[in-house]
Formats: structure tokens, sequence, C-alpha cells
């Protein structure tokens, strides 16, 4: 009775317009080699790549699968399947044993995980124009079961692809299970679902052409599962950001590998690659990882290794060229690699001095070979008039960077980083800066938002010109990718970090558009652009300083707006000014937990003194005090003093001779010794001068 209904069904398929039968396969397919050569193995398995958009082209897909147009006027042409059988009653007892046997060997698989047995089981049954139905009967059972058996499902589909299932045959075992979405409905509820992904993880493993998905749903009913099961697949997985990760973890992934363990693996396979020289074992565990969208990570640890070791250069070279050429890394991951390692030439740069020049050899020699776009790389020439630092003194200061930042975290105290890296710094090298901002940062953010805000807090603090601060974000941008294997919070975490800068003025808005101008990741251009975003919302500077608690270290009122803590200082300036309890005003700025706004205090101290209010020798005597105890920092008085500078000409308005009464300020402030004597008032005057001036004339 089933012998008779399986050979009604395929009788039938013959008029079937979804059938795969109305493509022309070859009739006869070359018996499977019972051996191949690496080379043969790998060439097998690469997979041409528009250049439009790194997917494989409908035309190239279909060539090598040896799918044309069908001529159903053909005389020869096999109504049957298209597999060559004119005895309907021997290609009907044929199928039913190979169901049968196929079954059995799904069945062992799920419960012994035997890859290999799987291959010698499908080539010692034969039958390979059958094969698509042992595709079929893999999903169809996968579908009904555990992630681990799906996640199984798709990993044997993918080693067994052309090696032992010739690609028409998976494209027809798909062809078949999106067909059969409506009656797979019936006894697996999430049936479209689940398909969905199997069909988006063909695609992304490069078993199944991107084609297939417009190809059926001109073929298949609008209100089929079938094409649901297709729409699903392309808008819900292969159109979503970064969606060869999602697919490929969707049940799991590699034996839910971490990016750790996938990193940790590619480590050994590359020194055991180093020892044994063995391209072929190198491969297959390449293969076994089963990452294809991390295969940049292998090219960036090949080119590491190979500047370590100059003696395994020539032959980790070797491994990336054939593995480019035999298509197992593709140009795109190889590219990342190089970019990565560009991106990263800075650091490495400390412990291997000749970073630079090596890597720009590297890139000559694999663009001469042909396996490197070189053209779409970043240039590896260094800043104008600055020297790589010399590889000692440098690891020394970044081992002494971790330690300064990791006491700082425990005792918040500012005062001590300052005179920590005066001494450390000596020469107050900018390269050397941008390198303590960058640790800075990088070490809160694996921290909780006390550090996150006490970090911000210091490089507000520090007063490094901006142009040091500006690249440590640069460098911390550029490296975003890495970090964000570790930090999936990064983007978030980066761009409130950039903005709370801008916020301090530590940074300017234009520094954002530069950075922006030099970054080349995507990742680095949504924490820059989630940045600005984040500027230009209402009441962004309140939101930005109490967005990790916005009362700094010591804060005993977390949450302050900015409106909020210009009224607490005035009120502290007016109750000091009558009582003259220095102590109090003291503990009050203590109070305010917001070291990094003292500038606040001495611009609202310095306005009182220029409007003449009275007892005028009680606020310099606050100012000197707080200045002497470290309670004000160098770098907040001065930007106290550059803010009311910018504001002298509102001040004329009231106080005609405003600039008169800040000029005799300065002087007495560094006279005082409170205000740093590269303050320029004449500079700082004409510039807000020049900027009345040319607003008057434009009026």
């Amino acid at each position: 009775m089933e012998s008779t209904k399986q050979h009604q069904e395929l009788v039938e398929s013959k008029t079937d317009p979804l059938s795969i039968s109305q493509l022309n396969i070859s009739s006869s397919p070359s018996p499977l080699p019972q051996a191949k050569t690496a080379d043969e193995l790998f060439k097998s398995h690469r997979h041409f790549v528009s250049p439009k958009d790194d997917l494989p082209s409908k035309e190239t897909w279909e060539e090598s699968l040896g799918v044309v147009d069908d001529d159903s006027t053909d005389p020869n042409y096999d109504t049957i399947e298209g597999n060559g059988h004119s005895d309907p009653t021997s290609f009907d007892a044929d199928l039913f044993e190979y169901k049968k046997k196929a079954t059995i060997i799904v069945e062992e698989y799920f419960s012994t995980n035997d890859v290999v047995s799987v291959a010698n089981e499908l080539k010692e049954l034969g039958m390979a124009e059958y094969r698509y139905y042992f595709v079929k009967k893999l999903v169809s059972m996968a579908m009904d079961r555990h992630d681990k058996e799906k996640e199984m499902a798709a990993f044997l589909l993918s080693t067994l692809y052309a090696d032992v299932i010739d690609p028409p045959e998976v494209y027809r075992g798909f062809n078949k299970l999106v067909t059969s979405a409506d009656d797979l409905s019936v006894d697996i509820p999430d049936a479209v679902d689940v398909l969905a992904v199997f069909v988006a993880r063909a695609i992304v493993d490069d078993i199944l052409p991107p084609a297939f998905l417009k190809k059926q749903m001109n073929l298949l009913p609008d209100d089929s599962k079938g094409v649901e099961v297709l729409r699903k697949a392309e808008k819900s997985y292969l159109a979503a950001p970064l969606h060869a990760e999602v697919v490929e973890k969707r049940w799991g992934g590699a034996d839910n590998w971490t990016a750790e363990d996938v990193k940790g693996r590619i480590n050994e396979l590359l020194k055991e690659y180093v020892m044994s020289g063995d391209k072929k074992e190198a491969f297959r565990c390449i293969k076994g990882l089963k990452v294809p969208f991390f295969h940049h990570e292998i090219v960036k640890r090949a080119l590491i290794m190979a500047m370590e070791r100059r003696k395994a250069q020539e032959k980790l070279l070797e491994l990336l060229k054939e593995a480019t050429e035999v298509g197992l890394i593709n140009s795109t991951q190889v590219t990342k690699g190089f970019s990565r390692i560009i991106d990263l030439i800075e650091d490495l740069s400390l412990d291997i001095p000749e970073a630079r020049s090596v890597l720009q050899s590297l890139i000559s020699k694999a663009a001469s070979e042909g396996w490197l776009c070189a053209s779409s790389l970043k240039s590896l020439s260094a800043d104008s008039g600055e020297k790589l630092l010399e590889n000692s003194s440098a690891s020394v200061f970044k081992d002494k960077v971790k330690s300064i930042v990791r006491e700082y975290f425990l005792s918040g105290d500012t005062l001590e980083v300052v005179h920590c890296l005066e001494t450390e710094l000596g020469a107050c090298s900018s390269q050397l800066r941008a390198i303590f901002v960058k640790y800075l940062i990088t070490l809160a953010m694996d921290r909780k938002k006390r550090e996150k805000e006490m970090a911000c807090v210091l490089v507000s603090s520090l007063g490094f010109p901006a142009k040091d601060v500006r690249k440590a974000f640069s460098m911390l941008i550029e490296s975003a990718d890495d970090t964000a294997l570790d930090n999936p919070v990064v983007v978030e975490d980066l761009a409130m970090f950039l903005a709370r800068a801008v916020v301090d003025e530590v940074l300017a808005p234009r520094d954002l558009e530069e950075l922006l101008s030099q970054t080349s990741s995507s990742v680095g251009e949504k924490v820059i652009q989630t940045a600005k975003t984040l500027l230009k919302a209402r009441l962004s500077g309140e939101r930005i300083l109490r967005c990790w608690g916005g009362g700094g270290v010591e804060t005993n009122s977390p949450g302050c707006t900015v409106s909020e803590v210009k009224e607490k200082i005035q009120v502290l300036l007016e109750e000091y000014v009558s009582g003259g309890d220095l102590g109090e005003a003291c503990r009050c700025m203590k109070e305010l937990g917001m070291p990094f706004y003292h500038h606040e205090v001495v611009k609202k101290s310095v306005v009182r003194i220029i409007e003449e209010h009275e007892k005028k020798e009680r606020v310099w005597k606050l100012l000197k005090v707080c200045f002497d105890s470290g309670l004000v920092t160098i770098y907040q008085m001065t930007k106290g003093f550059k803010r009311v500078n910018e504001s002298v000409e509102d001040l004329c308005l009231d106080v005609p001779d405003a600039w008169e009464k800040f000029k005799s300020c300065v002087e007495r402030a560094k006279l005082e010794g409170f205000l740093d004597e590269s303050f320029s008032f004449e500079e700082e005057a004409q510039v807000v001068k020049e900027k009345g001036s040319s607003s008057s004339a434009a009026r």
C-alpha cells in the first residue's frame, strides 16, 4: 500500500510546477571518488562571490550546481525525478529501500553524533541521486527534536556538502522541504519558523544559493506555508544586522563555544600548524570551528604570530594564501583581518618595535601574490614627527598604568594619580597620555557604574590636551570590534564616555566629526553616532552627567542636574561670604561630589570679585585655600578663569571696566600661585574681542 502511494506521488510530481524535475540536472551522476587530495577536497568547497554584495551570484551558483533550464521537448528528458530511471517499478523499489536506510542513518547520527560514520554509510549505500531525500529526512526529523539535534543536522549538512552530498541534491532536498511545509506544519506547530532558520543557516553556510529564496517564492502559491518560510528566512534572519552570527548561534552554534573558546582553539591550531606544517590538518581544524564569520580572527592571529616568530612567517603566510585560494577563508575575512591588525598597530608596536615595517612587508607580499586587495586597507604611515615608543619603556609604562588605575579605583585620590603621571610621563609624551586614557576607560568599562564615573572625573581633572584625549578615543573606537566580543554593550558604554567628555569640555563637539572621519569600522561609526544622539537630546548635559550616578566619587546627592549644582554653589558662596566659615565651605564643596565641576566655583568666585561684592578678600582666601589643599586642581582653576574670560563681554554690560578688573584678578591669581603662568589674558581677551567685533559686523 505504501509502495503504491509513493509511486503515485512520484508520478504526480511529473506535472508539479514546484518539482525539481523541471530543472535539468545531470541524469547520470558521476560515481563518488574513493579518495580526494586536500586540494581537491577544499576546491570542491569553494564558492565564488559576487563583488556587489559578497554573496554568491545566482548565475555562479546555478553553474556550480549544474542546474539549467530544462527542455521538456527533449525526447531524452527523463520525466521521473530526472534521475535516469526509465523503469518506474525499479525506481520505486530503490527509493523505498533508500528511505528505510536513510531513516536509520539519521536516527543513529542523533544518538552517536558521529559525522564520519554517516559519511561512510552514505558512500556505502550509494545511490547518490537519492541523497536529496537524506537531506529532507535529516532536516524534517531534526525539526521535531531539541536544539541539539537541529544544530547537529545543520552541522552535518555543511560538513557533507560537496564531498559526500552533491550541491544539486542539497538544493533539491530543501526544495522538497519548502514544498512540504504545509504538511510539516500539521505535526510541528512551529515548523515555519524552524524551517526558516534551516534555510537561512544553509545560505549562511554557503550550501544553498541566496537565489533559492526568490526562485521558490515565484513557484509556490502565495498562501502556502512554503512562501511563509522563505519570507521569514529572508526578512527575519538574513536581513537582520549581524545575521550570520545570529543564525549560527540560534541553536547553540559550534558546541556552544564562547568567543574566548574559539580564540583559544584558533591559537592552538596555529601553534600546532607551526610545529607540524600539516596544512590538511590545519584546514580540517579551521573547518571544524564552524565559524566562517569569525575567520578574520584566524587571519589576525596568524599575522601577529608571523610578526612575533620570524622563522614561522613564511609557513603562516603560505597557510593563509592557500586557505584563501581554496575558498576556506573568503576575501572579505582576509581584508578584515588585515584591517584589524592595522587598527592595533600602535599597541602592537609597544611589544614589537618593528611591527609597522613588518606588517607593511606582509601586506606587500600578500598583495603581490594576489590573495589580498591592499587598496581597500588604511594607510600604515606613522603620524608626522611622532616616533614609535621604545618597547621596554612603553611596556613598563603600560604595567604601571594598570597599577595606577586600580589604586585610583580603590582610593579615589585624583592628586595621587596626577603625581604618579608627572613622575612616570617625564617628557609628557602625547602617545603615553593617550595610552593612559585608553587603559583608564578600558578598565572602567569592565567595572561598575562607580568606576565609570570615577574614570570620567579623572579624565576631566587631568587637563590633558584635547588632541591626546581624542587620540585615546580613536584607539578605543578602532578596537571596538574586538572589545565587542567580550563586552556586548561596548557601543553604549563608549558612546556615553565620549558624550561625557564633550559635556565635561575635555573634547569639543567638532572632535566627534574628526573621529568619525578617521574611523573605518561599522562599530566605531555607531559609537560616534550614538554619542551625537545623546548630546542632541533635550537636557542632554544633565542626563549625561547623571548616567553613572552623576555625583562623582563620594557623592551624597547622586543624580543632581547641572542647574541644581550651580544653585548649590551659589548658596555655598553666599553663606561663606556672610559667615566666613572656611572649613564649612570646603566641606560643602566636597559633599557636592563633583570635582570635575569645581571650575564653576572658581568662575562664580571671580565673577563675584569683578562685580565688587563686599568682602572680596574672603573670596580670594577661599580660592587660595581650595587650591593649596588640593580641593581645586590647577586644571579646574585655569578652566574657571577661562570661563570667566569668555563671559567678560557680557559682564561689561553691568560693569563697564570688567576687562580691567579681570586682568587684575588674573595677575593676582598668578602672584598667589594658584593660576598657571601659561594662562595669557591678552591672548584670551583678544579672541573674545575678535569674536565680538565679527558678530557685530555680521549684524
